[in-house]
């Protein structure tokens, strides 16, 4: 990687001057240009928070699977459930990835529930992504500001956004497939990805033009990254980069949010220069969502 990628306190997008929120602004627009990750800092969660909820993804993995599948992707519809090893498979030329999930998407239940019947557990989680969702709202109005719109541009199409939680564990290297990839390389499908990782390594970035490189672990940070919707809002002047998670030495957790616009938000490219074209056509959130998801699951068809 040419850079490293950088660090940034996101405290003024949440309770910043209105100086502070543009240097702030700055600094997410020049990382989505270059470096295309970025680490936050000032984000308000706690590390006792997070302990917690890690502890949670652990319990709900070492469950046997019979008891997993009850609550399965497959069962409940939508993008939300239990996802068991072999399931996905992010990169559509290798085999399918060596990991499983929980798919938390509070969005999509159309009454159904799919929540595991551990104590606290629900309520663990509804806490948490309330608070990605504040945290994706404030880099909102950064990317907002960077790419010369109103800061509050995105607000009224993030009010139901598709938006979702995802805890993720990846059995140590030994327990893989033979060439099996932890997670295959892929960009992300929404607009801007908040990823926890429990202190076992394994992310791997690859900015366009550029070689694989280890994304370090650096205490009390998220790392997020934009992906492909938000990178055709911006009209290819944001770049999603591809990653992938390596088969990890020890076995690894990790809870990435991942932030979707509503269903009948329109992504239509923001042309906020002299002379500018739009690279794409307008589509719903909706609808470029499912593309990808399409995508991602159709080899099990």
């Amino acid at each position: 990687m040419s850079q490293e990628i950088p660090v940034i306190d996101i405290a003024p997008l949440r309770h910043g001057s209105a100086e502070a929120r543009a240097e702030t602004a700055a600094a997410l627009g020049k990382a989505c240009r270059e470096t295309e990750f970025f680490y936050i800092t000032g984000h308000g969660v706690s590390p006792d928070t997070m302990t917690r909820l890690f502890d949670a993804s652990r319990l709900f993995f070492s469950q046997p699977p019979e008891v997993k599948e009850q609550v399965a992707r497959s069962r409940l519809g939508k993008n939300r459930g239990y996802v068991g090893l072999g399931v996905e498979r992010l990169d559509t030329t290798s085999l399918p990835d060596n990991k499983e999930a929980f798919n938390i998407s509070p969005n999509e239940t159309d009454g159904v529930d799919g929540w595991p019947p551990l104590p606290g557990w629900r309520e663990l989680m509804e806490e948490y992504f309330s608070t990605c969702l504040n945290l994706g709202a404030a880099l909102h109005r950064g990317f907002a500001r960077n790419l010369g719109v109103a800061e509050d541009f995105f607000a009224d199409k993030f009010r139901k956004p598709l938006a979702t939680l995802r805890l993720l564990h990846y059995p140590a290297a030994p327990a893989a497939q033979a060439g099996a990839p932890g997670a295959g390389a892929h960009t992300d499908y929404g607009n801007v990805t908040i990823l926890a990782v429990n202190g076992v390594s394994g992310l791997q970035v690859r900015p366009r033009g550029g070689e694989w490189t280890d994304a370090p672990l650096i205490p009390g940070t998220f790392i997020c990254n934009i992906g492909d919707c938000l990178m055709r809002w911006s009209n290819d002047i944001y770049v999603s980069t591809p990653h992938r998670v390596i088969r990890p030495a020890a076995e690894r957790y990790s809870i990435a949010f991942f932030l979707d616009p509503d269903a009948d938000a329109v992504v239509d490219p923001i042309l906020s220069r002299p002379g500018d074209v739009a690279h794409y056509p307008p589509v719903t959130g909706h609808d470029y969502l499912q593309e990808r998801l399409t995508a991602t699951y159709g080899h099990q068809s």
